[in-house]
């Protein structure tokens, strides 16, 4: 080859690298751009409430009932409803939620783990309309029946389905904080003389306690931004209780107000403003309880280098809490007593939980299993959904989350890419992961209702398939994202230094190296994304699902029927259906439950495979 044709080919290799390397930052600045997007777009449509009801009055009026004669638009009782139930939820979900991680990390041997863990992941794969719908059925007929009350629709009930959805996370992200506790810490304490319990409750617990605290906020978050649930279960009226502690009392809450309304109110009139007034509070409060909790997982890992290069220090503390526990507990005997009950009590909260997921899926399996036949899988509804079948709304659901998928795939992989492969740090790159972490925390009602406004309205896209998947893709691209820069990260550095230093370049070493062995970690993100779009009902109320067609859809531009909205107008609209309820709640559940188990199967094993 010519001396004048070499620098003219290097210079084209470093074209395209800078070209693919533009097209991966524009890919990773997309969900950060998306996040302030919404918020704008959210904030632009609340505006023109405020021609004719103040900030304060809409913030702290005691009263909301935007189609009485005289419309009132305080918000206040959802504040309050919306904040009650989360401290219900808490109450529930922290103690079983710490109980059972404590357990899972600390006490149980590896076989009941590889059992226990899988089974409570699986609880975040329910869609939160099955939990609504077995909220309905079943929870506010026994409250109904133990209290003798009218309606068992209530704070305590709405706060009992959270509590349980919350769970997943808690115990998830509270097991990961314990595992990161320097083992130098439980050797120290126990050759000092201290109990399992005392090591855990004294040593281990405190030490994590920053990445506990973000577990619950996490769950917090969870519990705020749930919609079809609550929707199902509280009785959405939006009162203040009276008194305040009346746990039988319905209540409203912010996501459950626009589920409820979105789909009713006349576009722009001060009642849809409203709804976006209410949808910006809403996500405000959101985004501040996901920054805490990214500021404190951040400290956290901040935390961790500083911790194994003083591990030879860090005994010092445990030497004084043991001296103190001596103190307290001076009789051997007391002392393995008190570990003996903690024990069976931290056992008994794992148990709730399985027991919780046992409950759901047999009471689920067994009412859904008559329903089940040829008919049943492959017609389409008749008589409003009472008979027929749910073949369109199996098939709808395919069509919204093939499409959600093909539309975050390829954005949420180049962003990872470029976050794992191209970048180490600075201003730029720590917006994109926040605004990556912060699409993640946004509820899914809200991405509804931005669907429905941006591409149903404002782009005419109407109620629509492309709508749907859209918004779906939206949701789901965080996930994505996050799992395949884990996955990415995962590969050894030395095989890129190899690669690179036999004079390939750095877009030829990831599609060629890196990329390859992280595709069953890409995989695993891909499942649980599609698990999560075929699951949700807020993002698609608005934007693309009808209860009933007998065709389906020919173009992106016509409606769909989806499981989980058809599931959710058989619930709480059509009387006399219910066989057909609990059919589809079991096609759903084993819809979306199946793609949850692959995943975590998938994982599992790319786990034993891959050994660097």
């Amino acid at each position: 080859m010519s001396e004048t044709h070499q620098p003219r080919r290097a210079g084209l290799r470093n074209l395209k690298e800078q070209g693919v390397r533009s097209l991966w930052f524009l890919a990773a600045s997309f969900a950060t751009l998306t996040v302030f997007f919404i918020l704008l777009f959210l904030l632009n449509n609340a505006l023109p409430l405020f021609a004719t009801v103040s900030p304060l009055e809409f913030l702290t009026g005691g009263t909301w009932n935007p189609t009485g004669a005289v419309p009132a638009y305080g918000i206040w009782p959802l504040v309050v409803g919306t904040l009650l139930v989360t401290l219900g939820a808490m109450v529930i979900a922290v103690p079983l939620g710490i109980g059972s991680a404590v357990c899972l990390a600390e006490l149980a041997p590896p076989q009941v783990k590889a059992v226990a863990k899988p089974a409570i992941e699986l609880l975040a794969g329910i869609p939160s309309v099955v939990y609504g719908f077995f909220g309905l059925i079943v929870l506010t007929d026994w409250l109904r029946i133990a209290f003798d009350v009218p309606s068992g629709e209530s704070w305590l009930a709405g706060s009992i389905l959270l509590g349980v959805m919350a769970l997943p996370t808690i115990i998830s992200v509270s097991e990961d904080a314990l595992h990161s506790v320097p083992s130098s810490y439980r050797e120290g304490s126990l050759a000092l003389g201290a109990t399992r319990w005392e090591t855990i409750s004294r040593v281990l617990v405190p030490a994590a306690l920053s990445g506990i605290t973000a577990a619950v906020i996490l769950g917090m978050g969870r519990a705020i931004g749930e919609t079809m649930a609550v929707i199902m279960v509280t009785g959405n009226a939006a009162i203040i209780p009276d008194p305040i502690t009346n746990l039988l009392s319905p209540i409203r809450t912010l996501t459950g107000t626009l589920g409820i309304e979105m789909g009713e109110v006349a576009v722009g009139s001060t009642h849809y403003y409203a709804l976006f007034g209410v949808a910006v509070v809403l996500l405000f409060i959101t985004l501040a309880v996901n920054l805490v909790a990214l500021r404190i997982m951040k400290t956290i890992r901040a935390g961790e280098g500083t911790a194994k290069k003083r591990r030879g220090l860090s005994l010092r503390p445990v030497r004084e809490t043991i001296g103190r526990l001596a103190a307290l507990l001076p009789r051997p005997l007391s002392r393995k007593s008190v570990q003996h009950l903690t024990f069976a009590l931290l056992w008994a909260a794992v148990g709730v939980v399985i027991a919780v997921l046992a409950v759901i899926l047999g009471y689920i399996i067994v009412n859904g299993l008559p329903a089940i036949s040829w008919e049943f899988l492959t017609q389409p509804p008749r008589d409003l959904g009472r008979a027929g079948g749910i073949f369109p709304a199996i098939v709808g659901t395919l069509y919204l989350v093939g499409g959600a998928i093909l539309f975050a795939l390829p954005i949420g992989i180049g962003a990872a890419v470029y976050l794992s492969e191209y970048t180490r740090g600075g201003r730029v790159t720590a917006a994109i992961r926040t605004g990556i972490d912060l699409l993640n925390g946004t509820p899914s009602i809200v991405f509804g209702l931005f669907g429905f406004a941006f591409l149903v309205i404002y782009l005419n896209f109407g109620v629509s398939l492309i709508a749907g998947m859209i918004t779906l893709g939206l949701m789901v691209l965080p996930t994505i994202i996050r799992t395949t820069e884990e996955a990415l990260r995962s590969v050894p550095a030395s095989v890129r230094e190899g690669s690179l230093a036999l004079g390939a370049t750095r877009w030829q070493t990831i599609s060629r190296v890196v990329l390859p062995p992280a595709v069953p970690g890409i995989l695993t993100g891909t499942i649980l994304s599609v698990g999560r779009a075929a699951g949700e009902t807020a993002p698609i109320l608005f934007t693309a699902a009808v209860f009933s067609t007998r065709f389906l859809p020919s173009s992106l531009d016509e409606p769909v029927m989806a499981l989980p909205y058809h599931l959710y107008i058989l619930a709480t609209t059509v009387p006399g259906a219910k066989e057909q309820q609990y059919g589809t709640a079991l096609v759903l559940l084993v819809l979306v439950v199946g793609i949850y188990a692959a995943a975590i199967a998938l994982r599992y094993r790319s786990e034993k495979k891959i050994h660097w």
